[in-house]
């Protein structure tokens, strides 16, 4: 099975979510490659797709199955280096919500349960 890590990047009491481009809001992340460690996975898949840094501080609970051979895990991270901006053709659009804004916008259905668990921010 494909790990896919999503990262909760957490600043000011607020958390990030992006929107794909065309679709529903996320934690940004993507796939594991092969030999790479999922906290690293993490950072490059951030740098890749909103262009900052990021420090993996520690790793929400649970794991949700996105369909039979891909299974999402949630890291929770510090901005550690520049903005998030969104990369055309990954996300369209970010923002900063703090838990009670986090209904505010239409999560994807593997990143819903981790909303729950996402704690105080």
């Amino acid at each position: 099975m494909t790990l896919v890590v999503g990262v909760a990047i957490v600043r000011s009491g607020r958390v990030l979510a992006a929107r794909r481009s065309g679709g529903g809001w996320e934690f940004p992340g993507g796939k594991v490659e092969p030999g790479e460690a999922p906290e690293d996975a993490a950072v490059r898949e951030i740098a890749e797709e909103l262009g900052c840094g990021i420090e993996v501080t520690g790793w929400l609970e649970g794991e949700v199955e996105i369909r039979p051979d891909l299974a999402l895990r949630v890291a929770r991270a510090l901005l550690v280096g520049g903005e998030p901006i969104p990369r055309p053709g990954e996300h369209d659009a970010i923002r900063w919500l703090s838990h009670a804004e986090l209904d505010a916008v239409d999560w994807l259905p593997a990143d819903r349960p981790f909303l729950g668990v996402l704690g105080t921010l």
